[in-house]
């Protein structure tokens, strides 16, 4: 059975310790709900996963199906099956979403994917029309959620990775995006990472665990019952003997340069 698999996963940025040592197992057709307060590290933990650049990794490993994905570019760990649905996906000006995934496939030519991609248009709810535009140029929040999900539909990779999948979208866009996430770990074995604030996603993305994640790694493990929990009394139990929260550190980018150059590595 294909399995995502991190174990004492510790990593920093700009000399601060974010993830303290994050252990967990996700297998095939499974989805792992992530919950934790703001500044827990849990953005930091879908970064280090899909190698964004600016991270130190301090230790530990992040295999899937037994190939370490630390130290592979952002392509490669994309290619080995990995998927990142981004919490603000961002746009690509001067790509169509077509060519995009035409050449992510590595089609010769794009007929076979323009259908793909039509249909899982009509799966999510999203207007055809964006799929000649730029990827992502002018597109409202909930408009940009279902473009990941329409790209995961089409790419069908073995893991994805979510982070706040429920963010910009309405109640009909999250029923129909979780719905179409939910069919794939049924009918495609995908297995999911979801990290979220809150369980109004579960009502369409059903998950098999819920991990709490306080101080850069995972406190406590449970069924879909800790969620629950977790919205009625919130993370005061796991987070009293915590130093207090602090927002999450993002590398910093050069706005002047290029932003491909760590996925072209």
């Amino acid at each position: 059975m294909s399995t995502l698999v991190i174990e004492g996963l510790r990593a920093s940025v700009a000399g601060r310790e974010i993830l303290t040592g994050v252990d967990l197992e996700v297998a095939a057709g499974e989805v792992h709900a992530v919950m934790g307060p703001n500044g827990s590290g849990k953005s930091t933990l879908a970064h280090v996963i899909a190698g964004r650049s600016g991270y130190e990794v301090l230790g530990g490993s992040v295999r899937l199906d037994g190939a370490e994905l630390l130290g592979m570019p952002s392509w490669r760990r994309a290619e080995a099956g990995l998927f990142l649905a981004m919490q603000y996906p961002t746009e690509v000006p001067g790509v169509s979403l077509l060519d995009m995934l035409t050449e992510s496939v590595c089609t010769p030519e794009g007929a076979a994917v323009a259908e793909q991609m039509r249909a899982e248009a009509g799966r999510i709810g999203l207007d055809e029309q964006f799929l000649q535009r730029p990827v992502n140029v002018d597109l409202s929040g909930g408009e940009r959620k279902r473009n990941e999900a329409l790209q995961l539909g089409v790419l069908k990779p073995a893991f994805a990775v979510m982070d706040e999948l429920d963010s910009g979208l309405d109640v009909d866009a999250l029923r129909l995006v979780a719905g179409r996430i939910e069919e794939a770990t049924e009918h495609d074995g995908l297995g999911v990472l979801a990290i979220t604030h809150y369980s109004r996603v579960f009502a369409h993305l059903r998950p098999d665990a819920v991990h709490v994640f306080a101080g850069g790694r995972v406190q406590e493990s449970g069924g879909p019952e800790l969620a629950d929990e977790l919205e009625a009394d919130g993370y005061e139990r796991w987070t009293a003997a915590l130093p207090a929260p602090q927002e999450e550190a993002t590398p910093f980018t050069d706005p002047f340069g290029d932003p491909f150059a760590d996925l072209l590595a």
